[in-house]
């Protein structure tokens, strides 16, 4: 593939004929975004309360795994029937999630309606990917892109603060029914930019794994996804669990990426892979983060996630550059990993008491400034490299490299931990190896070029 510059037409994604579609599909965005957040700050309570602490790890890692099996039946059934089916039936089953959960009476049914949001969000969320290349021309591509990278950062900025005030004053149930409540409207725009926009039709092309293989592979892989992220977080027999979980994945992964994915092969592999080393590395460094923070220097839970605040901004920034400028995309990809490195390695030197405390912070928005800019390019890279009917599976392909290297890369570094316990070269230990990560993210940029 050769160095691809684009000219962005007058007529933008919020134009009036695009305006409907796009912001429908950023509420919805938006929605998914406050609603991880606020589960995450609701937990604790919602575990004390159903008297759940025993399952509190399946909460998240039930929807995880609905999530990974859902993005591959979304991806082949988009390309399959199109993108606006399994679009409105993943946005149902999601929130037939959240009222499910809002409602548990106890925590079984609790984890039953987080399961059925992951399934529902797995859906829609692949499918939109193919909306996007069914529906808007590929000069605007990029702007969608830094658009739905965009819908992460209100909240990421008050969502976790909102949630708390919501539990507090009324309790956790009422975050599940606002959101529920939310999509209505969401939906509504939605639906209006559907029936106002035509929509080109891409027909499969050549043979494909038969989709109960594919499905079959992909609940090897969620398991295995799972036993990862409940090894990496246990002593004992977690280390059993780990490996356990690292050889299911290890079975299943290369049969759900395209072939060469895993080695970073040339063209298309190499973007999935891409993706997947991309966020395995900075949601590995965001997830200690925090932690090391509070335990090695001191700063309170509520000052130690502000830096991630800034992280979101700047990934915000970055999505909004690359969606407004002309660059060449392996110097994209490539500049934005080794930002993201050097984000990751200044997270490490910032254990030490005699750095500033405040280096913390700058480091973070190095690595938001990364993800931010390599993300929208990569999602572009996805859709211009896959062949018409392909799109579907493809991104969903990629969400799964995405999801599966990130608990990999989390649950390492929770192995470390749980061995050499929380002590400061445990934790530079920890952002080293999400560094040398992102480090070989940067050889691998180039790559995707065929």
């Amino acid at each position: 593939m050769t160095s691809v510059t684009t000219t962005v037409p007058a007529e933008g994604i919020f134009a009036r004929r695009h305006r409907a579609l796009t912001v429908g599909m950023v509420a919805i965005i938006t929605l998914v975004a406050f609603e991880y957040l606020a589960v995450a700050t609701a937990m604790p309570v919602v575990a004390d309360e159903l008297h759940g602490q025993g399952l509190y790890a399946l909460a998240f890692s039930g929807a995880l795994a609905a999530g990974v099996v859902a993005t591959v039946l979304g991806g082949r059934w988009s390309d399959v029937s199109g993108p606006v089916a399994p679009l409105w039936t993943g946005v149902a089953t999601f929130v037939v999630g959240l009222v499910v959960a809002g409602a548990a009476p106890t925590m079984d049914v609790f984890i039953a309606g987080r399961f059925v949001q992951g399934f529902g969000g797995g859906v829609f969320q692949v499918s939109m990917y193919v909306l996007v290349s069914r529906v808007y021309p590929a000069e605007l591509h990029p702007r969608v892109f830094s658009v739905f990278a965009t819908a992460w950062v209100v909240p990421s900025m008050v969502g976790p603060a909102v949630a708390g005030f919501v539990v507090e004053s009324a309790g956790w149930r009422w975050i599940f029914a606002g959101v529920a409540v939310l999509v209505l409207p969401a939906a509504l725009l939605l639906l209006r930019g559907l029936t106002t926009m035509p929509m080109s039709e891409q027909p499969p092309q050549g043979e494909r794994t038969p989709i109960g293989r594919r499905l079959g592979w992909a609940m090897l892989a969620a398991t295995g996804a799972a036993l990862m992220q409940y090894g990496g977080a246990a002593r004992g027999a977690g280390l059993l669990l780990l490996l356990a979980g690292l050889a299911l994945l290890a079975g299943s992964l290369p049969r759900l990426l395209p072939a060469g994915a895993v080695r970073a092969a040339r063209g298309l592999p190499a973007v999935v892979g891409l993706r997947g080393i991309a966020a395995g590395a900075v949601m590995g460094g965001e997830a200690f983060l925090p932690l090391m923070l509070n335990q090695q220097r001191g700063l309170t839970l509520t000052m130690a996630g502000l830096t991630l605040t800034g992280g979101a901004l700047s990934w915000s920034f970055g999505s909004w550059l690359v969606g407004r400028k002309r660059m060449d995309r392996v110097l994209v990809l490539r500049s934005g990993m080794v930002l993201i490195t050097v984000g990751l390695a200044l997270m490490a030197v910032t254990v030490f008491t005699a750095v500033p405390v405040a280096l913390a912070f700058l480091a973070e928005i190095i690595a938001g400034l990364g993800i931010g800019i390599v993300y929208p390019t990569l999602s572009v890279l996805v859709l211009e490299l896959s062949r018409p009917g392909e799109e579907g599976e493809n991104s969903a392909s990629m969400g799964v490299a995405e999801s599966v290297y990130t608990v990999v890369s989390i649950a390492v570094a929770g192995a470390v931990q749980a061995v050499l316990g929380a002590a400061a070269l445990t934790y530079v230990l920890c952002f080293a190896l999400v560094a040398l990560m992102a480090a070989a993210g940067a050889l691998v940029a180039g790559r995707v070029r065929t």
